[in-house]
């Protein structure tokens, strides 16, 4: 049950979005148990952000995930996160941060897991 949502200063076409999206999928993978059958994408692009004091192409990146994971396989994922801005967006990986949230409770479908 993992959530990815993208804040970036940086415009995202549909097209852009829907290749993030897919991405993020395979990308999910580096955290056991987790895949794209249950992951949730938002994508705020537009977003007025500044990063080291300037406009330039940024991104704030944070994932949400029900459960535990290794700080390896959450190193791999931000590995994978920053390619996939810089290859889409072209958003340097120096101007990108990704934060990570662990819960053991998460709602859905009227109840928790």
């Amino acid at each position: 049950m993992p959530f990815i949502n993208i804040k970036t200063n940086a415009e995202v076409t549909p097209e852009k979005a829907d290749s993030i999206r897919s991405a993020l999928g395979l990308a999910i993978t580096a955290i056991p148990g987790k895949s794209e059958g249950w992951l949730m994408v938002g994508i705020e692009d537009n977003y007025k952000l500044y990063f080291k004091g300037t406009e330039e192409p940024a991104a704030m990146v944070q994932v949400s995930i029900y459960g535990n994971a290794s700080s390896n396989a959450l190193g791999v994922l931000t590995s994978n996160i920053t390619g996939i801005l810089l290859d889409t967006l072209g958003i340097s990986t120096d101007r990108v941060y990704v934060s990570y949230m662990s819960t053991p409770d998460w709602g859905w479908n009227g109840s928790n897991f």
